[in-house]
């Protein structure tokens, strides 16, 4: 990762199931959802499809898909909706994100949303889940915050070894695609989700952020997600 990145927020979240009622999804705030398309296009390319939630609980999480090119050659899938609601964040912290991951070219996308396969769809799960995670609990997701799957943490899907995923800054893509600007003039952080193995979130528990940035110089870490990718520890 850039070692110029400070790791300013380093929570472990291992959240567990809690008893609320489910809620309806706040208004699409569309000044958002057309910053959002725009930065897109901008910064990554043509959208060429995208998954809309049919039930949408707290937010309405959409996923903007960017198809391979020779320019850009891996899938790009970015969010909306997570900027619906500001999070509750410390002071000095921007309250509005959403969320960003590349996938390898032959990943086996469905158009129409409906792969069955958890082991073509849990990155989509995961950019779904990470952005309702601090709506539902009242918190805030920033660089360098990790979300284990679950308490002892599990693979997302049969033959993958990937565990958790840590949030981090963007570093394969212009610094000012980092942020979106909406109309109105309301910035929205647009961050990465880097997929963990096991070993590396303990060592992100037991010796904190910089271990794990650290181990990652070692190799070729970055939000081009590698299903092949080898532990860095």
């Amino acid at each position: 990762m850039d070692p110029s990145e400070t790791p300013t927020g380093s929570g472990l979240f291992r959240h567990t199931a809690r008893e609320r009622t489910w809620e309806p999804a706040a208004p699409i705030d569309r000044d958002s959802a057309e910053a959002v398309e725009r930065h897109i296009q901008r910064h990554f390319g043509k959208i060429a499809f995208v998954w809309h939630e049919m039930i949408s609980d707290l937010v309405h999480i959409d996923v903007h898909v960017v198809e391979p090119t020779p320019e850009r050659p891996f899938f790009t899938l970015v969010t909306s909706g997570m900027s619906d609601l500001p999070m509750t964040v410390p002071d000095g912290v921007g309250p509005y994100a959403e969320l960003l991951i590349c996938l390898p070219p032959d990943w086996p996308f469905s158009a129409d949303g409906q792969n069955e396969d958890e082991k073509a769809y849990w990155p989509i799960r995961l950019l779904k889940m990470v952005a309702r995670l601090p709506h539902e609990y009242d918190t805030w997701i920033g660089v360098w915050h990790s979300v284990p799957n679950g308490d002892p943490a599990e693979p997302y899907a049969d033959g993958t070894p990937f565990a958790g995923v840590l949030v981090a800054p963007m570093i394969n893509h212009p610094e000012e695609a980092r942020t979106i600007t909406t109309a109105e003039g309301r910035q929205i952080s647009l961050l990465a989700l880097v997929p963990l193995h096991p070993a590396e979130i303990d060592l992100k528990v037991t010796e904190g952020t910089q271990a794990l940035l650290d181990a990652f110089d070692r190799i070729t870490v970055n939000e081009l997600f590698d299903p092949a990718r080898p532990s860095s520890v």
